[in-house]
């Protein structure tokens, strides 16, 4: 497989997947269920990629292994948590704007430009494939290593969230308890430390290398576009307790807390 074959079968599938959930959107008038597709893009993307192969590395099973273990496991839990939940509120602010148009807006702002962030943040998994890969070494064991540690930050950090959102006391209280202690995204943390993970995974290969910049590009949208930036301001608003956490809580690395 040439990497221009990879390139295109991801392309092809994520245009697949992008434009079939924004038509089952419609019926639905529910864009957030692109939130959902975004873990299960990833997946598709690395086994449409998987069976363009004309061989069977070790290191293009582990791509596609780390990338579906991460995909399936977002994509439940933000279905788990959303379903029966209203349309989130920046795509209702979008709707009320734009009226009769909003569909094709939606298309064009919405589920478009998440299909073009989805092909490069899984360029690793893609251009990690190529034929010419070698046998897993050293620097693919590291990249588990730093995956296994996202993979357990994401959950981890998801099931005491949801633990504390359950409890009707907790209603406008600050998490700062267990990994949210040491950090006020362990979510967010553990989805960067995945996707370096797979990039030096994919690195290994030579060719694979240049998937770094997929690594690169989620962790600006983690830290500076739809990740911790968007949710801080938020929370500075919804929570009168959150500035003192802010305080005293790492906002992403997870660090001791500081003393007041």
């Amino acid at each position: 497989m040439t990497v221009s074959t990879a390139l295109l079968a991801a392309a092809v599938a994520v245009v697949v997947v992008m434009l079939a959930t924004w038509l089952l959107s419609l019926p639905l008038r529910n864009a957030s269920i692109v939130d959902i597709t975004w873990g299960l893009g990833f997946v598709v993307v690395a086994w449409s990629v998987r069976l363009q192969g004309d061989t069977n590395t070790g290191r293009q099973w582990l791509l596609v292994a780390l990338t579906t273990i991460w995909g399936l496991r977002l994509a439940g839990y933000l279905f788990w948590r959303n379903h029966g939940e209203p349309e989130d509120y920046r795509y209702r602010a979008m709707r009320k704007r734009w009226g009769d148009r909003f569909p094709i807006i939606s298309l064009l702002t919405v589920f478009t430009l998440q299909g073009v962030l989805m092909w490069i943040v899984s360029l690793p998994v893609q251009l990690g494939q190529v034929s010419d890969t070698p046998d897993v070494g050293v620097l693919a064991y590291v990249g588990v290593a730093l995956w296994v540690v996202g993979i357990t930050f994401e959950t981890v950090g998801d099931a005491q969230l949801a633990r504390f959102k359950s409890d009707p006391a907790n209603e406008g209280r600050v998490l700062d308890t267990g990994l949210w202690r040491y950090t006020r995204h362990p979510n967010y943390f553990g989805d960067c430390c995945v996707w370096w993970g797979i990039a030096l995974v994919a690195a290994e290969s030579g060719t694979g290398a240049w998937g770094i910049i997929g690594a690169v590009v989620m962790t600006v949208l983690l830290l500076r576009v739809s990740g911790v930036a968007l949710l801080e301001k938020s929370l500075r608003k919804r929570k009168p307790d959150y500035q003192a956490y802010v305080e005293r809580t790492s906002a992403f690395v997870p660090l001791p807390p500081k003393r007041r």
